[in-house]
C-alpha cells in the first residue's frame, strides 16, 4: 500500500524508465575565474580502481572544463542558473541501457547499521508539510549534448556537513556518456524560490558499474558541495541519516520533484512499504516521474523535523507507476566512507 499526498495521475509508458530530466536547449557554459593546465585539472580527481561494487569519484566542472574551485566559480554557477534556466531544465524519461555484470547476493551483505540524521545548527521554522528541507533539486548540464537537466537529491549526515546524496545518473551518463557539469543543489526549492540558496557541487561519486555498464542496481551517487557563505549544507537544513543492509520490507517516505506533478516545481511526498523488486532492488508503486530521481526513500521519516534515514534513492518507474531504487548494501556504507569526510 502507498499514501500519495496529493491525487496521483496515470503514466504512459511502455517499459522500465530511468528518471531523468531531459535537455531541452543548449545552455552556454559559465565563464571560468582562470585558465588551468592540464594537470592541475587532473590533481585532485581521487579514482577507487576497479569495477561494479567499487566507485570513482571526480573533481566537480563547469562545461568549460575548469574544476569548480574558487568563490568565482560558485559565483558563477548561482548567476548561470537563473530561474528561466532552471524552468527550461524540463523533466522527462528516457530509456536505461541494458544492466551490467556485476555480481550481486540476493540479500543484505553484512549486518544492518544506520547513520543517526543531524538537525540544522541554526534555528528555522518547521518545514511546510510534505517538504523537508533536507531534500532539494539538482541543476546540471550533460555535456553530452549541452543541455539542462534536473534531478532530486537531498543532505546526507557525514564527518564533513558537505554531502548530498542523488542517483548515479544524475551525476554520469553512464556508459557511452560522461560526467555531469555546472552541478548545483538547491535545498527545498519551490517554484522557482531558493531559501537556503544554491550550494555548488565540489566533487562526485558513483559506482563504476553505474558509468562502466549502467547497472540499475548500482544507481547510486554521492556529492560534496562546497558550503555557502561559510555555511555546511548540513549544518544549514539538517542531515538525513542513512541506513544499509535492512529487509528490503520496509516503511518508507519517499520526497522529490516528479515532473508529472506541478511540472516539478514542488516538493512531493509518497508514502508505504517496500516491496523486494526482481533485481534486487526495492520498489514501491508511487508513480514518480522524470525529475524525481535521486530522491530519498526514508526510514523512520520525521515529520516535525523533516528528516529520516536513507534507505535507497529514487531511480526508475515502470508502465504500471511502480518505482524502484537500488539496495543500500555494505558497497553503498563504502562510497559512503570514501566520501563522507571530503572536504
Amino acid at each position: 500500500m502507498r499514501s500519495l499526498r496529493h491525487a496521483i495521475l496515470p503514466l504512459a509508458a511502455a517499459t522500465v524508465l530511468t528518471l531523468i530530466g531531459t535537455a531541452t536547449t543548449a545552455e552556454a557554459a559559465p565563464a571560468p575565474a582562470q585558465t588551468r593546465t592540464q594537470t592541475e585539472r587532473a590533481a585532485g580527481d581521487p579514482t577507487t580502481a576497479g569495477s561494479g561494487a567499487t566507485s570513482a569519484g571526480r573533481t566537480a566542472r563547469l562545461s568549460s572544463g575548469d574544476p569548480v574551485d574558487s568563490a568565482q566559480d560558485i559565483a558563477a554557477l548561482e548567476r548561470y542558473w537563473t530561474p528561466e534556466r532552471m524552468a527550461k531544465a524540463v523533466s522527462l524519461d528516457r530509456t536505461p541501457a541494458p544492466s551490467g555484470a556485476a555480481t550481486m547476493k540476493a540479500g543484505p551483505t553484512g549486518k544492518p547499521g544506520t547513520i543517526p540524521s543531524a538537525p540544522a545548527r541554526s534555528g528555522q521554522a518547521a518545514p511546510r508539510i510534505n517538504e523537508s528541507a533536507a531534500v532539494g533539486k539538482v541543476f546540471f548540464t550533460n555535456p553530452s549534448n549541452g543541455g539542462t537537466y534536473a534531478c532530486s537529491a537531498s543532505a546526507l549526515n557525514s564527518g564533513s556537513k558537505q554531502m548530498v546524496v542523488t542517483a548515479g545518473h544524475c551525476v554520469h551518463g553512464g556508459s557511452g556518456g560522461t560526467w555531469m557539469t555546472n552541478w548545483v543543489y538547491v535545498p527545498r526549492y519551490r517554484s522557482g524560490a531558493r531559501p537556503f540558496g544554491t550550494f555548488a557541487a565540489k566533487q562526485m561519486r558513483t559506482f563504476n558499474a553505474w558509468i562502466n555498464s549502467s547497472d540499475l542496481r548500482r544507481d547510486v551517487a554521492m556529492v560534496t558541495t562546497w558550503p555557502l557563505n561559510g555555511n555546511k549544507i548540513v549544518n544549514v537544513t539538517g542531515g538525513h541519516g542513512m541506513s544499509w543492509n535492512f529487509s528490503r520490507t520496509q516503511p518508507v517516505t519517499i520526497l522529490g520533484y516528479p515532473g508529472n506533478f506541478d511540472s516539478g516545481e514542488i516538493q512531493w511526498a509518497c508514502t508505504g512499504t517496500t516491496r523486494a523488486a526482481s533485481d534486487n532492488g526495492i520498489e514501491l508503486q508511487c508513480n514518480f516521474g522524470g525529475g524525481s530521481s535521486g530522491g530519498p526513500w526514508l526510514r523512520e521519516f520525521n515529520d516535525s523535523n523533516g528528516l529520516g534515514s536513507v534507505n535507497g534513492v529514487m531511480s526508475t518507474v515502470t508502465s504500471t507507476g511502480w518505482n524502484e531504487a537500488a539496495y543500500f548494501d555494505d558497497a553503498v556504507k563504502a562510497m559512503y566512507d570514501a566520501q563522507g569526510n571530503v572536504t
